[in-house]
């Protein structure tokens, strides 16, 4: 089953959504706000994009952050800070079973997810 991760007011997560539901591909929706996010699941992400792929860097609530907190960053630093505040994971996350895809491009969506729109 595929899994989109993000929070569900976030503007690129809506078009995420959208293009799943318009293309009527089946998925579950975990709203980072609502049910958290695990270590593990970060973890798993971090190994397989680096936590500069993960981590926002560019949102209101990493830039809120003070410089000791911004500071020295590792993927250790990276998987604390974004289990603490889900709004600084990259969305969406895309699950699709077979890896995952960070952020949202209608042709990276079609291309990993040909065998099973309908």
């Amino acid at each position: 089953m595929i899994t989109m991760y993000g929070i569900k007011n976030c503007d690129t997560i809506k078009k995420a959504r959208n293009w799943l539901d318009n293309e009527r591909v089946a998925y579950n929706f975990h709203d980072y706000k609502v049910a958290g996010v695990d270590k593990e699941k970060l973890e798993e992400w971090v190994m397989e994009h680096g936590w500069e792929t993960i981590l926002n860097r560019s949102g209101t609530t990493f830039k809120a952050l003070d410089a000791g907190d911004k500071a020295h960053i590792d993927s250790d630093k990276a998987i604390l800070l974004m289990i603490t505040n889900p709004s600084m994971i990259k969305r969406p996350i895309l699950d699709t079973g077979k890896g995952t895809i960070v952020g949202f491009k209608a042709t990276t969506y079609e291309n990993a997810l040909k065998g099973v729109m309908a």
